[in-house]
């Protein structure tokens, strides 16, 4: 009988090293000398704003549920700061243990990722028609030929404008179409005089409007390189710090620190114009007592620059796959909702008055509604033209590390410092900062 039990136990332990043999590992990382080609039943997202990109994500999964209704998706939400940080932690460590499938990254921060971390994200070249989305969101999600990214939202900008005050000050809504800084401070001028109100609010210490207006002439603080900074001698820089001056001198902006002083400035009527990025709708129809006082007009193009364009962007991000098991899956949710699905955006804007940079979802009927908010303007077809227009620029690696020395700059700028100094200091520092 022992021996009986003995022959037992050992049959009974080659069985289970057998099986164990013949199981798929759960690494999320390759087998060395291997290729990664093994499909997930599942998959994790992170993305930050539960009301935007969480709620994007939700409305594709929905949508990817008829295609492929046995993945499941995990979606997770954290803060951007949040995600940026656990990236860099991770891929530094060279450890891809708790990564997600998929991750969202802002389009100002995506060549710092894929430069410094190669090979860490799967490219997904092919998976999407790259002529269906907004030129100028191509070139910060690829890298040498490469496509990474998957495009999404758009920071496309527009100029938002009361109709009341500019009437007030004998203007219409043409008046402003297609004009340029000049041109919209000499209107500034008059609104102030006849209406008492300041045209925009600004904040000395953000250069989001600078960056919005170089961009118009196709340009930024970057080479083409995206790495050598490309401040002194930059002509459009220049102009863009000598409108910012005019608009304070001239007393046409009223001076706010925060984000907070920003909304309340078009909330509660003191402010004639919000030159911004088109994700602020929701945020002035919010105040519903001024219901058919706005308009929407192209941004100002740059003076001194005739190629500038009536267009540009602020902000923006794209989905970036992660080169780890699961990848095939994660690719193939992308491109199927974000990628293709026109139903998918028209969803968007329905839903939660998001647009995206997909180009044939411009022709649904989403894009054509009429909103009474803006007089029955239909904006959301205007933003799409706008997208189009926009210049394609390298955002390259150095975006924030930059705009902090300007900041510093522009504030010497401000007190009195010349111009051509102040962008000659801010060059040495970068190239002394940034490696």
């Amino acid at each position: 009988m022992k021996k009986v039990l003995v022959t037992l136990f050992l049959l009974s332990i080659m069985l289970l090293a057998a099986c164990s043999g013949g199981e798929s590992s759960n690494s999320s990382e390759p087998a060395e000398g291997g290729s990664d080609t093994t499909s997930a039943e599942a998959i994790t997202i992170w993305a930050w704003d539960p009301n935007f990109n969480i709620k994007a994500m939700e409305l594709a999964k929905e949508t990817y549920a008829s295609v492929n209704p046995d993945l499941e998706i995990n979606i997770i939400e954290y803060a951007q700061d949040d995600i940026i940080q656990k990236l860099n932690t991770s891929l530094s460590s060279g450890s891809t243990s708790g990564l997600p499938n998929i991750v969202l990254i802002e389009d100002y921060r995506a060549q710092s990722f894929l430069q410094a971390y190669p090979g860490s994200f799967h490219p997904i070249t092919g998976e999407y028609n790259t002529e269906d989305f907004a030129p100028y969101k191509i070139a910060p999600t690829s890298l040498d030929g490469e496509n990474y990214g998957l495009p999404f939202d758009t920071g496309v900008a527009g100029l938002y404008v009361r109709t009341d005050y500019l009437k007030e000050a004998g203007y219409s809504v043409e008046d402003l179409q297609d004009i340029d800084w000049n041109e919209f401070i000499a209107i500034a001028k008059d609104v102030k005089e006849a209406t008492g109100k300041h045209m925009l609010t600004l904040d000395p210490n953000d250069l989001g409007l600078v960056r919005m207006m170089i961009q118009t002439a196709g340009t930024w603080y970057v080479e083409e390189d995206g790495a050598t900074p490309n401040i002194a001698g930059n002509e459009a820089i220049k102009a863009g710090f000598d409108v910012f001056k005019q608009l304070i001198t001239e007393d046409v902006s009223k001076p706010i620190s925060d984000w907070s002083q920003f909304l309340a400035g078009f909330n509660n009527g003191e402010v004639a114009a919000v030159p911004t990025g088109n994700w602020i709708t929701p945020s002035i129809k919010a105040e519903e007592s001024q219901a058919g006082n706005w308009a929407v007009v192209p941004f100002p193009s740059l003076p001194g620059f005739p190629d500038s364009a009536n267009a540009t962007n602020l902000g923006g991000s794209s989905w970036y796959v992660l080169d780890i098991d699961g990848k095939e899956d994660a690719t193939d949710f992308l491109a199927k909702t974000f990628g293709s699905s026109t139903e998918l955006y028209q969803n968007f804007i329905t839903e939660i008055g998001a647009m995206g940079t997909y180009l044939p979802a411009a022709e649904g009927d989403a894009y054509q509604v009429e909103d009474e908010f803006f007089g029955g303007q239909m904006i959301y077809a205007d933003f799409s033209q706008w997208a189009e227009e926009i210049p394609q620029v390298n955002f390259g690696l150095h975006t924030y590390a930059i705009e902090d020395i300007l900041v510093v700059e522009m504030q010497n700028y401000l007190n009195g410092k010349d111009i051509d100094q102040a962008l000659q200091d801010a060059q040495t520092q970068a190239e002394t900062q940034i490696k």
